[in-house]
């Protein structure tokens, strides 16, 4: 079991990590996403195959993944361009607002009441992102940015629900970023007319952050995840996973010191966005046990 615990808290830490390396990484966002999806896809695929658990589906589903796969790489592509025009503090407290667009997604999509908790907890994070809003009116375009990602940070894990009780993860994973890499293909040339980029090809240094984001912050972080979730409830992994922002944030003001670049402003909102959090950890912790109570 510890060694369970010690896997997930590991998988979250390279997930809280991506922030950095986007920083890192000298490409437009659209690109860095695309490369990213690149390398990850094809090394998976190869993982899989040389496993031999590669698998075909049919095309019906095969589209519907597909779909899944395209909103993945739009909250990606919107992350990375929160941190390229904000930062990486002010990109994981947007991403915060996750819970709030949950609570109404959630309920639309698969058809259940909407639960006025959930919506008042999210509201306590908007509030949080709007006092660093008003007060950092620099990182205008970043939040908007960020606001977005959380959009489909949200909408995603909904649909993968109902995916996920038909095929393996492993399986789910790679056909859903395959779909992200197809419509980035397609997409990119346009993104690139509207935000046009610095650079179009990663130098040395963005190749061996690339192979870093991909290798360990996408694929070794999926497989510890699964192997965590043998021996633990996906419970518990959803709860630990709250601590991505703030691993990501903690190594943005060890990495870039971005502490020292931002206003008292942040910190406030930044604890009204952690509140929300904790309570709403709180109220899943009390479901959860409630659950347990009575089943």
């Amino acid at each position: 079991m510890k060694k369970a615990y010690f896997q997930l808290h590991i998988a979250v830490f390279l997930a809280g990590f991506t922030g950095v390396l986007g920083k890192l990484i000298t490409l437009n966002e659209g690109l860095l996403v695309w490369f990213r999806l690149l390398i990850t896809v094809v090394s998976l695929g190869l993982i899989l195959w040389v496993k031999k658990r590669l698998q075909k589906i049919d095309l019906t589903d095969a589209l519907r993944i597909l779909g899944v796969g395209a909103i993945v790489a739009f909250h990606w592509v919107t992350f990375y361009g929160s941190i390229k025009y904000a930062n990486i503090s002010v990109a994981l407290v947007c991403f915060s607002a996750t819970g709030f667009f949950t609570a109404f997604f959630e309920p639309l999509i698969l058809k259940r009441k909407l639960a006025w908790t959930e919506v008042l907890l999210g509201l306590l994070g908007i509030a949080g992102i709007y006092i660093i809003f008003d007060f950092h009116p620099q990182f205008k375009t970043g939040i908007l940015f960020g606001i977005i990602s959380s959009m489909g940070s949200a909408i995603f894990p909904i649909f993968n629900k109902r995916l996920l009780l038909r095929f393996s993860p492993e399986i789910l994973t790679l056909y859903e970023l395959g779909g992200g890499l197809v419509t980035l293909t397609l997409m990119v040339p346009l993104y690139l007319l509207v935000f046009p980029a610095g650079n179009y090809l990663p130098t040395g240094y963005d190749w061996f952050w690339l192979l870093i984001l991909a290798w360990f912050c996408t694929v070794l972080s999926f497989d510890l995840q699964l192997n965590a979730l043998k021996k633990i409830t996906a419970f518990t992994a959803n709860l630990t996973y709250n601590l991505e922002p703030v691993y990501g944030i903690i190594l943005a003001f060890l990495f870039f010191q971005e502490n020292e670049h931002l206003k008292t402003a942040f910190y406030y909102g930044a604890a009204l966005i952690l509140l929300a959090i904790v309570l709403q950890m709180a109220r899943m912790y009390h479901l959860y046990r409630k659950e347990k109570t009575t089943g």
